[in-house]
């Protein structure tokens, strides 16, 4: 199981440079909620956003005022408003690339009988754009669009670290690593390169960091956008050999129609 990374203050970065602290400390305060969590308080905002008790009192109220966030009088705690449900399904209906892609992974996660996922990175975290559950029960289709799973952990992750300069990937494992002891993260660390070595090969990798599931993750480069992953995953008790043969022509084949669709409907800009 992956540890839970301790508060780290919200000047740390995984790359990129502040241009407007305000902004970037009123987006921490966004990233602090995440699926589980109904209400945090001050407090709890402010240590999982290393932020001071003051500041986050100043933004709280500021996105309180601006309509990002509901405060709760009673618990003298805040939630996520509704605007910011509304900024994720304007993205998801903007994207040309999901208006390309969702109707060839929904055909193929029919036609196979797997789950389909497409995820873009955001810093230690893979989120999921889409995701086309394949099961009939609908306790089962517990993975939606807008999920985290961790990039080290996962061959969503480890297919989009192959994408990047030795420099950003270096920086960004360094930033997981460590929130790991030495002894926990070595076969990660070992798993991960595999991983590597075997997207450069092959154009795909394969992890089955929950048990009984196996996935499979391919980069879909796409221009004048972020690095994507394609991937597929299955409940099975087949071997990892056996599901890679089986499926692995499949998800090098939908990442190429999705390619040739998606520039096909909207050119190459």
């Amino acid at each position: 199981m992956r540890p839970q990374p301790q508060a780290a203050p919200a000047r740390q970065r995984f790359d990129g440079i502040s241009q407007n602290r305000s902004l970037e400390r009123g987006l921490e305060i966004l990233r602090a909620f995440r699926p589980g969590t109904d209400l945090l308080g001050n407090g709890e905002l402010a240590e999982r956003t290393g932020l001071s008790a003051a500041t986050v009192s100043r933004l709280t109220q500021t996105l309180v005022t601006s309509g990002f966030l509901e405060h709760d009088q009673r618990a003298r705690a805040y939630r996520l408003a509704a605007p910011v449900l509304s900024l994720g399904h304007a993205m998801r209906a903007a994207s040309p690339i999901l208006r390309a892609a969702t109707p060839l992974m929904r055909e193929v996660s029919a036609k196979r009988h797997v789950n389909v996922g497409l995820a873009g990175a955001d810093r230690a975290e893979m989120v999921y754009l889409e995701s086309i559950r394949y099961n009939r029960k609908a306790s089962l289709r517990t993975i939606v669009a807008g999920q985290r799973v961790p990039i080290e952990l996962t061959s969503l992750g480890r297919a989009y670290l192959a994408t990047r300069d030795a420099a950003a990937r270096a920086a960004l494992l360094a930033a997981i690593r460590s929130h790991y002891r030495s002894a926990s993260w070595k076969p990660i660390g070992a798993e991960i390169e595999r991983a590597l070595a075997k997207v450069a090969r092959d154009g795909y990798c394969l992890a089955a960091w929950q048990p009984g599931v196996i996935a499979l993750s391919t980069p879909l480069a796409l221009p004048a956008s972020q690095p994507l992953v394609l991937n597929f995953s299955l409940s099975t008790d087949d071997s990892a050999a056996a599901v890679e043969r089986q499926h692995a022509p499949a998800l090098l084949a939908l990442r190429d129609r999705i390619a040739h669709e998606r520039e096909s409907r909207y050119g190459a800009g």
